[in-house]
C-alpha cells in the first residue's frame, strides 16, 4: 500500500532567459493540505510533518520541495511524492532520483515544466503542431519602439492583451485598448521588481507577451495523462492517450480577464458545460486540440488549457497552457467553496474531489523516469 508525502513550493525557480516565475505566496500549501486531507478520506496513508495534522493548518500536511524536505519525507516512509509545486531543471527532486530511484512521484517532468512554462514558446510549438492558438508576439524593454510594426506584421488589432511570459494565474494580465494604454501598461509590468535573496530583479523579466484579445466565450480544459483510471462505480478503464475532461466555462470577467482564484472563488464564475454543449463539433474539436497539446508537452500529470472562442474564425483558440493547475478542493473545514477548475470538471464525470485525487495518485511515475 502506498505512503504519500505532499510537497509544497520552497525551492525558488531560477531565472530562465532573464525571466522568473513568481513564487506563489504560501507555496501551494493550501491545496497541498486539501490533497492530503482528501486522500486520507479515501484511506490512503499520508505522511505528515506532525503526528496529528490539524484540519485548518495548511503547514501540518506538507513538506518543502527542498533537498532536506524531500529526504525527510522519504525517511519518514513515503514511497510516493505528490509534487504540488513548480519543478525546473536542477530542481532538488532530480538529485533524489539517483538516491531513491524507486520512489514514485505525481508530477510533470522538470525539463518539460522548465520549457513549457514559457507561455510564448509553448504557443509557438503548439501552433507548429497544428493546434488553433491565439496570435501573439513578444515585446521587450528595447523593442517598444517597434510596437506598431509588430502589430501590423502579426495582423493584431486593439483591444489586445498584455501578459507575463512566465505568469501565474491572471497576475499581470490586462486588456489594453490602444497604443498609449499598451505602452503605459507594458512599462508598468517591465518596471516591477522583486527582492530575492538580497538582490532586486525584474518581477516579470525583460519581455512580455502581446496577444490577440478574443471576445468570445472562455473555457478551460483539464487533460489527464494516459493510464488506468477508476470511473464512477468501480469500473476500471485504460486510457492509451491523453484525454480531456468536459470543459468548464468561465464568466463574470473583470475588465476582460478571468479574476485570479485567490480573489474570487472559481465556483462563483465558472460552470461545467452541459452534455449537449460538450457534444457540439466546436467543443469536440477544441477538446481534441487540447489532447494533442498535452501530448506535445509530454504531460505526465494533469494540465489545464484556457481557450477562447474566436467569432471571426468560428472556433476556439488555445491561449494558456498550465503545467501546474490549481488543485484545491473541498473537504477541510470552511473550504466548501474551494473547488478548483480541475475538480469541477472531474465532478461532471462523477468523480468527487477525493476520487479525482485517487485517480491522479495512481498516475505516479518512478522518479527515475522524470529525466
Amino acid at each position: 500500500s502506498m505512503k504519500v508525502g505532499i510537497l509544497f513550493q520552497k525551492s525558488v525557480p531560477p531565472l530562465i532567459n532573464g525571466i522568473s516565475k513568481p513564487l506563489k505566496p504560501g507555496g501551494y500549501r493550501d491545496s497541498g493540505a486539501d490533497i492530503g486531507f482528501g486522500l486520507r478520506t479515501k484511506g490512503v496513508q499520508v505522511i505528515t510533518p506532525i503526528h496529528s495534522p490539524r484540519e485548518d493548518q495548511d503547514s501540518d500536511w506538507v513538506f518543502p520541495d527542498t533537498l532536506e524536505g524531500i529526504r525527510t519525507v522519504i525517511e519518514l516512509g513515503a514511497d510516493v511524492l505528490w509534487a504540488n509545486t513548480v519543478l525546473f531543471d536542477g530542481h532538488p527532486i532530480e538529485k533524489i532520483s539517483n538516491q531513491f530511484p524507486d520512489v514514485r512521484i505525481v508530477s510533470q517532468k522538470p525539463s518539460r515544466v522548465h520549457r513549457f512554462d514559457d507561455k510564448f514558446d509553448t504557443n509557438a510549438i503548439l501552433r507548429e503542431s497544428g493546434c488553433d492558438v491565439a496570435k501573439s508576439f513578444l515585446l521587450g524593454v528595447n523593442t517598444l519602439h517597434q510596437l506598431a510594426e509588430e502589430m501590423e506584421k502579426t495582423k493584431m488589432t486593439y483591444p489586445c492583451v498584455i501578459k507575463p511570459v512566465r505568469g501565474r494565474g491572471s497576475e499581470g494580465v490586462k486588456v489594453v485598448v490602444d497604443q498609449v494604454d499598451l505602452v503605459a501598461s507594458a512599462q508598468n509590468l517591465l518596471n516591477q521588481t522583486i527582492e530575492t535573496g538580497g538582490t532586486t530583479q525584474p518581477k516579470f523579466g525583460d519581455r512580455i507577451i502581446i496577444e490577440e484579445y478574443l471576445n468570445g466565450q472562455e473555457i478551460t480544459v483539464a487533460v489527464l495523462p494516459p493510464g488506468q483510471y477508476v470511473m464512477d462505480g468501480d469500473t476500471k478503464i485504460s486510457k492509451n492517450d491523453h484525454w480531456a475532461l468536459p470543459p468548464v466555462k468561465r464568466f463574470n470577467h473583470v475588465d476582460g480577464v478571468a479574476p485570479y482564484n485567490g480573489v474570487v472563488a472559481v465556483i462563483k464564475n465558472s460552470c461545467v458545460l452541459d452534455e449537449t454543449e460538450v457534444h457540439t463539433d466546436v467543443i469536440q474539436r477544441v477538446m481534441k486540440q487540447c489532447e494533442i497539446a498535452a501530448k506535445m508537452v509530454d504531460a505526465t500529470a494533469v494540465i489545464r488549457i484556457d481557450c477562447r472562442f474566436s467569432p471571426s474564425e468560428n472556433k476556439y483558440l488555445l491561449f494558456d497552457l498550465n503545467m501546474k493547475p490549481n488543485m484545491t478542493g473541498p473537504g477541510r473545514m470552511g473550504r466548501q467553496d474551494q473547488d478548483s477548475l480541475v475538480s469541477m470538471a472531474a465532478r461532471s464525470i462523477g468523480w468527487d474531489y477525493p476520487h479525482l485525487l485517487l485517480n491522479l495518485l495512481h498516475q505516479a511515475v518512478p522518479v527515475k523516469e522524470l529525466k
